[in-house]
């Protein structure tokens, strides 16, 4: 079949951004999120998606506010990380609350792996919600913590304060932000031996994820253990 004077396959690529540039048509947005929403359409599939439209905020902020799992996925990859101030996160965090725990905490975490830790504005933004009160910016204060220990680098000089605050807030935190906290333990556990013991009795001491069951192959979330078997890995 022939298409705009070309076989299929053959429409040149840039014919194939053009599309993406004008994606404010309605059309061409409606075939997006058909393009989203099919059965068969996995994470890898929005990766492959958000490359060829690279970056777009306006359109980042239409699929955000569809409020879906994948449209809100891609949002992420294509949202302009210089345009992501304190008031627009604010206003992302709010509308998380209406996704499911599992798909917002996959959001949260994408957008923190591709956006926030991209830009020293978003790194100083992240750096500064240890006492926000959304759940969702305190946990990816959190887990950006953690990030920078296992990613290899010099740990920062604020891990004393970190386990101060642990020991004080860990125990009654909410879910998504606990489970930040205790990895990041875990991992200062792991990385700063002079801190080790102190992380083990802090697990030990709140017993969280203690009589969890672990799957197969999998590393417990118990401190201890977390931290007795990630030690032994990075001994052996």
């Amino acid at each position: 079949m022939v298409d705009g004077g070309y076989r299929n396959g053959d429409r040149p690529k840039h014919r194939r951004r053009h599309i993406f540039k004008n994606m404010s048509s309605h059309t061409s947005y409606q075939d997006l999120l058909s393009r989203l929403n099919a059965d068969t359409t996995k994470l890898g599939d929005i990766k492959k998606i958000a490359k060829e439209i690279k970056r777009d905020h306006d359109l980042a902020l239409k699929l955000w506010a569809n409020g879906d799992f994948r449209p809100r996925m891609l949002a992420v990859l294509i949202m302009d990380k210089k345009q992501l101030t304190q008031d627009l996160m604010d206003r992302l965090a709010d509308d998380l609350r209406m996704n499911e725990m599992d798909e917002r905490l996959q959001i949260a975490d994408w957008l923190l792996a591709n956006q926030l830790t991209k830009d020293k504005k978003t790194v100083a933004l992240l750096e500064s919600w240890k006492q926000e009160s959304s759940p969702i910016l305190r946990r990816l204060f959190w887990y950006h913590q953690a990030r920078l220990r296992w990613t290899g680098k010099t740990p920062p000089d604020n891990t004393a304060d970190l386990l101060n605050s642990l020991e004080r807030e860990m125990a009654e935190a909410e879910p998504e932000v606990q489970w930040a906290m205790n990895f990041t333990a875990g991992q200062i556990g792991i990385h700063e031996p002079e801190y080790r013991a102190r992380c083990v009795e802090l697990g030990e001491r709140l017993g969280l994820y203690k009589d969890d069951p672990v799957s197969r192959g999998c590393t417990p979330n118990y401190l201890p253990e977390f931290i007795r078997i990630e030690v032994s890995k990075l001994k052996s």
